[in-house]
């Protein structure tokens, strides 16, 4: 297809804030955090690759790059208060600057950056001149405020949020054609850039009213007829001259003098995209690290794919250069894919797949509950760019051409359930849920695309997609290129033959050639081979827990039900007596106009927009002085439970089973934790009567019983084993109760002296400690003023030197490294230790105390599920895990087993790894999981 000239205009600040904050601490010289910072410089040149890939884009006549300068604007001088909110920009995005702008320009850009001009408006001039030119203009940019330029002739596209803002596009997402953006902003405001708007005006009542009006002019003629609380504030901002001002301080200026920058406008000539400067790409790409870059200009040259929108920021260098190599083998390999519709096609892949070192195999199904898919084909890949897809339950005119599922499943059985035979996929568990769907129990997995990138790189995406972008530089079809989207969305068994093919043997195809770039790293690092190992094991454990599920007690939940509802009622009333009047306990504004207005209670925050907050911490600080705000708390609460719990838990149970069968997330949690969900079995809260009742309602079957094994104050003891402070690793040598003894310790008084006060407040100082709570928090937890919380935490410092020393010296050195580690290896990267704002390098130096402890307790659970189910397989096959909640193990087992359990896994969870302190599990037992505590 031929397009018109096109002129590309790029807002280059809005890509360099992006790139800056999605890319990781990347630096020339991998690991050593004294050489330059690079994430950002690479960043861009992904974000401007994959722009110019675009079929439009691609063949753009006219590219600029444009900058925002230092210093200053024109608008500063109409407003000193312009842009006050925002944060100074980051050391090592400064320093980035400089050489961005260079890459750009070598990369066949013109880069304008014009001082006392902010970018918007230099980009607005740049698409008015062209514009008028007939020339088409598309500008890459997030920020809306660009959405006023759009005109038939100028379109807007964000390439991270696949947005596309035309003249419809604009009207559709925000209620006023391009003409009236200009106004809308005005009256709504702009909290980033500190633009004023009307108080209280949000979209809603901006578009009506000028959709009403026709214009904002329109509307401040007939200010007078808006009644309310709206038509006062609007009265007021126009008579102070402050609507006028904002109408001025958003409107973007089309006639910027850029003849110093660009001297042949209003001709483009000094705008065309000019070609790439090889010979210095490389020098600069070699002097900043990006060996993968270097090296892919050597490459011959061939029309790569396309990148998505989610993984632009994907694709940078590990520094390997095996890896590289792959990653270039790959974007130039041609691909050989074959559908397997006949027994002689089927008998060839059989005796491939048998002789193969490796195979990886990848589903296609009906459903992503894992537990109820049923399979519509397979795919299988042996050697890089060649694979087979078996179509197995598709559904059409071509769907007589594919074998029978029962008779390809009955000759692939053998295969797949032999060990000896090593098979590869992403994401495994689910595939093994699958195939034990239709009854074949897989063995001789020994590897996990999922698992490989969530061990190397925790704080990446772990889909294939982006996987097979960011470290093989391909890119394929999606689900949705097949399916579609919404309600127009068809099953996969409903795609053609051919695409299906394409698709599946794409799968499978990808997830070999990931796997050639990853294990490889894994193998040379002992410290996550051992990780990795353990997390393949893992895989392994919560598929068979997965499968056994648990037993739920549908009459207690009704009763549970019944109850909490009689409850909730009750609270309601009691509310609306305490306010005085009936009203809807979930509304904001109704709570703040009762709360503020009618019983003058205290504004404790503002919410983003100005207005008056009633969120959880308000309504929790009010509730220690208010009786209404601790009605509304406790029926929030408990209205949580019956709605998230309650209901839904028996209806949650599969049909076939009876019982209910959540789902373990491996590859979500940074720390290496698991995550559960359908249900969720991390958040049922056990502070609360209520929430250990719903306990109640996970039962054992007649004969059986529920057992519980949980680790004793298991980060604390990591804590003493990590910091290596005497005080503490005496108290658990000792057996002492470690939080009596943090208050002997911190109140001076002899063990049987502390008063259960103090061991209160003990317990909250450890277990924040932990968490990096600062006095402020640790004030607030205690009800205590901030200098009392402080004296208490340089007190336990006194005592406890070695938790101080261990926790000055982490934050180092999460700062020279950009990670840290857990005992047993697992690295806990954290992007914002070095690179990110004040905030949020704080939290990113409170994650680097706490990350090695929390993640330090997930491998340590791990360990135990592992050792506890081989035993169990070697021993006790009755015996079922169940479910893993935090620091506990679950099981069902028969009654008379549960002597064999109280004393065999303690000591199998104690003894998965020697630490300077002693592990310490306990058992319980009962007929239910609370009875079990």
């Amino acid at each position: 297809m031929t397009y018109p000239p096109t002129l590309l205009l790029v807002d280059g600040s809005s890509y360099l804030y992006r790139a800056y904050h999605a890319m990781p601490d990347l630096r020339a010289v991998p690991g050593d955090p004294s050489s330059p910072a690079t994430g950002a410089i690479r960043g861009m040149v992904n974000m401007l690759q994959a722009l110019t890939k675009e079929p439009q884009t691609a063949q753009a006549a006219y590219a600029v790059c444009v900058f925002d300068a230092s210093g200053p604007t024109f608008r500063d001088d109409w407003y000193p208060d312009y842009k006050a909110n925002r944060s100074p920009m980051p050391d090592d995005l400064r320093s980035q600057i400089d050489p961005i702008h260079e890459v750009v320009r070598l990369l066949g850009w013109k880069v304008l950056s014009v001082p006392g001009v902010e970018a918007d408006d230099v980009i607005a001039t740049l698409a008015h001149i062209a514009a008028a030119q007939g020339v088409q203009t598309i500008v890459s940019s997030g920020d809306k405020d660009l959405s006023q330029l759009v005109n038939a002739h100028i379109t807007i596209i964000d390439t991270m949020s696949g947005k596309r803002r035309d003249v419809a596009g604009v009207e559709q997402e925000f209620g006023v054609p391009p003409a009236l953006m200009a106004d809308y902003q005005a009256l709504v405001g702009d909290a980033v850039d500190n633009v004023p708007g009307v108080a209280k005006v949000g979209p809603k009542t901006a578009v009506k009213w000028l959709q009403e009006f026709g214009s904002l002019d329109g509307l401040i003629a007939q200010a007078g007829s808006i009644k309310g609380v709206a038509g006062s504030n609007l009265r007021e901002a126009i008579a102070s001259g402050q609507l006028a001002l904002s109408r001025q301080l958003v409107t973007m200026k089309t006639d910027c003098d850029l003849s110093a920058y660009a001297p042949s406008l209003p001709d483009l000539t000094d705008l065309k995209k000019q070609e790439l400067d090889t010979l210095n790409l490389r020098h600069f790409y070699d002097k900043y690290g990006f060996k993968g870059l270097a090296r892919a200009l050597e490459a011959p040259k061939k029309e790569a794919p396309s990148a998505s929108s989610d993984d632009l920021f994907s694709s940078f260098d590990s520094g390997d250069a095996a890896s590289t190599e792959v990653a270039v083998a790959a974007q130039q390999r041609e691909v050989a894919y074959h559908c397997i519709q006949t027994q002689a096609q089927l008998d060839e892949w059989l005796a491939k797949i048998h002789a193969a070192e490796l195979t990886a195999i990848d589903t296609e199904t009906d459903s992503l509950n894992a537990l109820q898919a049923q399979l519509i084909g397979i795919s299988l890949s042996v050697q890089p760019g060649e694979a087979a897809y078996i179509p197995l339950g598709h559904e059409g005119l071509d769907a007589v051409q594919q074998l029978a599922l029962a008779d390809v499943l009955a000759q692939l059985k053998p295969w797949l359930e032999d060990a000896s035979k090593p098979k590869l996929g992403q994401h495994v568990k689910y595939d093994q849920h699958v195939l034990a769907n239709h009854g074949i129990t897989v063995r001789g997995y020994q590897h996990d695309t999922m698992l490989q990138s969530y061990v190397l790189e925790v704080h990446r995406p772990h889909g294939l997609e982006s996987l097979a972008l960011r470290h093989t530089n391909r890119t394929g079809l999606s689900y949705e290129d097949l399916c579609g989207k919404g309600k127009n969305q068809i099953p996969f068994a409903q795609v053609p033959l051919d695409k299906a093919c394409a698709y599946a043997c794409e799968d499978a195809d990808q997830t070999l050639d990931v796997h050639r770039v990853l294990w490889p790293q894994i193998q040379v690092q002992p410290g996550l081979l051992h990780i990795y190992e353990l997390e393949m094991a893992t895989s392994e454990a919560l598929f068979r827990m997965e499968r056994n599920g648990v037993a739920i007690d549908a009459q207690e939940l009704a009763r549970q039900s019944n109850d909490l509802g009689t409850r909730i009622v009750a609270l309601e009333q009691a509310a609306y007596a305490l306010a005085g009047q009936p009203f809807n306990l979930a509304s904001p504004k109704q709570l703040g106009e009762i709360f503020f207005d009618k019983l003058g209670m205290p504004v404790v925050k503002k919410t983003p927009t100005g207005g008056r907050s009633t969120d959880e911490e308000v309504l929790e600080k009010l509730a220690d002085d208010y009786p209404l705000p601790a009605k509304i708390l406790e029926h929030r609460s408990l209205s949580k439970l019956k709605n998230t719990y309650t209901d839904k838990l028996a209806h949650m149970a599969l049909p076939r089973t009876g019982r209910v069968h959540t789902h373990y997330a491996q590859a979500v949690a940074v720390t290496g934790r698991l995550s559960s969900n359908e249900p969720n079995l991390q958040n049922i809260p056990v502070r609360t009567p209520e929430g250990r009742r719903i306990r109640q309602a996970f039962i054992a079957p007649p004969g059986r019983v529920i057992a519980s094994a949980d680790y004793s104050q298991i980060e604390l003891r990591i804590m003493a084993h990590l910091s290596g402070d005497e005080a503490l690793l005496n108290a658990f040598h000792q057996g002492l109760d470690v939080h009596r003894a943090t208050a002997a310790e911190v109140f001076g008084v002899a063990l049987d002296q502390v008063s259960s006060e103090q061991r209160r407040f003990a317990k909250v100082i450890n277990f924040g400690l932990i968490y990096g709570m600062s006095s402020y928090g640790l004030a607030k937890n205690l009800g205590i003023d901030n200098q009392a919380a402080a004296a208490y935490i340089d007190r336990y410092f006194q005592r406890y030197p070695g938790v101080k020393r261990y926790m000055d010296d982490t934050v180092a050195l999460a700062h020279a490294q950009g990670y840290v580690q857990t005992v047993f290896g697992r690295r806990l990267y954290l992007p914002d230790i070095n690179g990110g704002n004040g905030p949020r390098k704080k939290a990113a130096e409170r994650a680097a105390i706490n990350a090695p402890m929390q993640g330090t307790a997930a491998d340590l659970i791990k360990k135990a599920m592992v050792a506890v189910q081989n035993r169990l397989d070697a021993a006790q096959p009755e015996v079922l895990l169940i479910m893993q909640v935090h620091d506990e193990l679950v099981f069902e087992l028969p009654a008379d087993k549960a002597d064999w359990l109280r004393q065999e896994v303690p000591a199998l969870m104690a003894g998965v790894a020697q630490l300077t302190v002693p592990l310490l599990a306990e058992v319980g037992v009962g007929a239910n999981w609370e009875q079990a505590h």
